[in-house]
Formats: C-alpha cells, sequence, structure tokens
C-alpha cells in the first residue's frame, strides 16, 4: 500500500483519551451534539471548531468512531518533556502559530493525503469572547489546497464539571467555488469570511434553541 493510501492508525493513547471522553460526557460532563449524524462521511475531512477549553478536542474525538483525528496544537504545548511524550502519543501536529509553518502545512496535507481526519482550531488559541471572529492564517490554505469536506462545529460554552454542554454539528462549508479561482490571498481571505459567517449563523441558530 502506498503511503498516499495508508490510513492514520489509532494511537492506544487516542483510544484511552477517547474512552475517558465517553466515560465523562455520559456522566458528570453531560454532552448533546446535534448533527453528528453529519460526521459519518468517508476520510479524509477537516473537522473545524472554536474554541473554548482544553476539553474540546475531546468533543470532537468522542462522537467521531470511524477515524481517529489528527489534531493542530500549538507548538508551546509540547516545550516540557510530558507534553511533547503525550501529544506526540495522541497524534497531535505541533504549529508554530503567528508564523508560516511549512513543516506544520505538510504534516496536515499528509494526513489528507493518506485519508485522514484533521481537526483545527481556526482561531489559534481559546476565546471566550465571540466566535471566529480572528482566524489564524494557514487554515483556509490547507481547506482550498487538499480540497476535502470541511465540516464546521460550534460547541456553545465551556465544557465543565457537572455542566451540560451543547454542540452542533453543520453543512460542509463549500470551497470549490474558490478553488476554481485559484489559491492566493484573496480566495483564502473569503474563505476565511466564510467561515466567520458559518460560524455566527450557528451561533444564532444556537441561541434560538434555549
Amino acid at each position: 500500500m502506498s503511503e498516499a493510501n495508508t490510513p492514520v492508525k489509532e494511537s492506544f493513547m487516542y483510544k484511552v483519551a477517547r474512552f475517558l471522553a465517553n466515560v465523562l460526557f455520559y456522566s458528570v460532563m453531560p454532552l448533546k451534539m446535534t448533527g453528528a449524524e453529519k460526521l459519518g462521511l468517508d476520510a479524509p475531512f477537516i473537522i473545524i471548531s472554536n474554541h473554548n477549553s482544553m476539553l474540546d478536542p475531546f468533543v470532537l474525538a468522542y462522537k467521531l468512531k470511524r477515524y481517529p483525528i489528527t489534531f493542530l496544537g500549538k507548538k508551546e504545548l509540547t516545550k516540557a518533556r510530558f507534553g511533547k511524550w503525550l501529544f506526540s502519543q495522541l497524534g497531535m501536529i505541533p504549529v508554530d502559530r503567528g508564523n508560516t509553518d511549512m513543516e506544520a502545512m505538510r504534516a496536515c496535507m499528509k494526513v489528507l493525503k493518506s485519508g485522514g481526519v484533521l481537526g483545527i482550531f481556526p482561531e489559534g488559541t481559546r476565546h471566550h469572547e465571540g466566535v471566529m471572529e480572528h482566524i489564524e492564517s494557514g487554515v483556509a490554505l490547507i481547506a482550498l489546497r487538499s480540497g476535502v469536506p470541511l465540516i464546521p462545529v460550534y460547541i456553545k460554552g465551556r465544557v465543565a464539571l457537572f455542566h451540560f454542554t451543547r454542540a452542533w454539528v453543520g453543512d460542509p462549508i463549500p470551497t470549490d467555488d474558490l478553488r476554481t479561482e485559484g489559491i492566493n490571498a484573496d480566495t483564502s481571505a473569503r474563505l476565511n469570511a466564510r467561515i466567520t459567517e458559518t460560524f455566527r449563523a450557528m451561533v444564532a441558530a444556537g441561541e434560538k434553541k434555549d
């Protein structure tokens, strides 16, 4: 089997993390995800989500049973020896935020070319005000270059003990029209704007349901 068709394997540590997520979200951190069936498509694809808590990756992983998610995470998480080991075992791709990290970009493309699922928090760090108002550069480039489905997930509020959390999975964000125009700064900026508008609509819909 060629490298381009080699699926991303689920590590033992990832299995442990997903098991813990199931225990937590069925007990002390109740979670309801609407539209989770939209994650049932065949890989490769990209999941993007807003970021409120360190537990957000667990939210995305626990409903996606078919594939492990390779997350893009800030390089600072791997500075300590234990952090470097742990996130390596979980398959995280460290990225140097604020700079054009070509090594991380190539690693992301490799995951998608191998038929995997990539998880990205486009805001680059945890935000508590506004949703997708500030998107890191590079997210749109990965989506446009890969041409795979881009699935939005909105997590309302912060995942915490004894707190009920709601999450919604949206329809794929269209990218084909932008790709036909070429992959450049303009189409990347327009995709980022499209991502922001998508999440604004998901936030508004979530508010109406409460």
